[in-house]
């Protein structure tokens, strides 16, 4: 393994917030995303708690939980931060403080793409410290058994890759294998709309324990017997493409850009915490920042903002907002 860099750090150039509940939870919640100075990385404040506290967005922080990410600091934590991950990491936004006043960020449509059209219409912008990189020189791996695991091996193309084998065994989630290589147009067309699933078998058992008591067929894929209960995919292979989605934010824990070839095989997201807990103990040396005095940069001109119609947003010819994936209308730069 080697530490690189290929690019400069990037932050938002403006605050901008998300609304809605938690789909684990069901309560009422705000996300704030805010600008952040060079070095910060990705942090959430829980803002709701008579003293708040601020909990790194790393590996390190991660509490053990099924079904989802949790990070916890101080007696404080956040669940559910894997789709918040993912729109940060996808886009490329490597230092931003993330305001939250409830456990949980908003469920949204089960998907991250509600997180990344906010972050678009706030703009991105570049700040002048290198991102450092982990280049993976040597084969990794992590087993349970022969179907399940990940392995990360080096990229010959130089490029961040993931892919996932789903398979359920007999039901009504087909066999789905998809390897994609990650760049921010990637994440927007291909990922960010893939919506979290669940088998209409789970429900009852997860609402008795007390989870998605406000969820529905319309924020949460359901798959029956019969097909996808009220609601259509956006992709044939929609759950492979969101447990990819799940991968980026779980990944983007390590506090650093990737470059190699990640394959999960029905993995969740205690593997790849496992995965990238090897990566960091094996390869990284304390150099994230965890303090929880960071001060807030004053933002940049809008003129330097990456937007969809700047040249990185551009650079595939079949940019499209990713709400629909057959619609042809560009997200909006600027939120009302």
């Amino acid at each position: 393994m080697s530490l690189t860099t290929q690019r400069t750090q990037q932050t938002l150039a403006r605050t901008t917030c998300v609304s809605g509940f938690g789909l684990f939870n069901g309560c009422d919640v705000t996300v704030e995303f805010c600008p952040a100075d060079e070095d910060h990385g990705i942090v959430f404040e829980r803002i709701d708690l008579v003293e708040r506290v601020r909990i790194p967005a790393l590996i390190d922080y991660v509490v053990p939980q099924n079904r989802c990410t949790v990070i916890s600091h101080q007696g404080a934590s956040i669940s559910v931060i894997e789709h918040v991950m993912a729109a940060l990491a996808g886009l490329h936004v490597d230092n931003c403080l993330v305001r939250i006043n409830a456990p949980e960020p908003p469920g949204c449509d089960g998907s991250s793409l509600e997180f990344a059209e906010a972050i678009l219409q706030a703009g991105i912008i570049r700040q002048s410290r290198p991102r450092l990189c982990l280049d993976v020189c040597h084969p990794v791996t992590h087993l349970e058994s022969n179907r399940v695991g990940i392995a990360v091996q080096p990229s010959p193309g130089n490029d961040y890759q993931i892919g996932f084998l789903l398979d359920y065994g007999p039901g009504p989630i087909p066999f789905q294998a998809l390897n994609l290589t990650l760049t921010p147009s990637i994440f927007l067309e291909q990922l960010a709309n893939c919506r979290t699933f669940v088998l209409q078998s789970e429900v009852e058992q997860l609402q008795a324990a007390g989870m998605g008591r406000r969820a529905t067929p319309q924020n949460v894929l359901v798959f029956t017997d019969h097909g996808v209960l009220e609601n259509s995919l956006r992709w044939p292979d929609e759950c492979a493409r969101h447990k990819i989605l799940d991968c980026v934010g779980d990944f983007a824990l390590l506090g650093c850009d990737l470059v190699g070839r990640f394959t999960a095989s029905r993995s969740g997201h205690r593997l790849n915490h496992e995965i990238i807990r090897q990566l960091r103990q094996a390869n990284l040396p304390d150099v994230f920042p965890t303090s929880s005095s960071v001060s807030l940069p004053v933002p940049v001109p809008m003129s330097e903002s990456l937007t969809p119609t700047s040249p990185m947003m551009r650079q595939s010819p079949h940019f499209k907002s990713p709400r629909n994936s057959s619609s042809t209308a560009p997200i909006s730069t600027v939120r009302e």
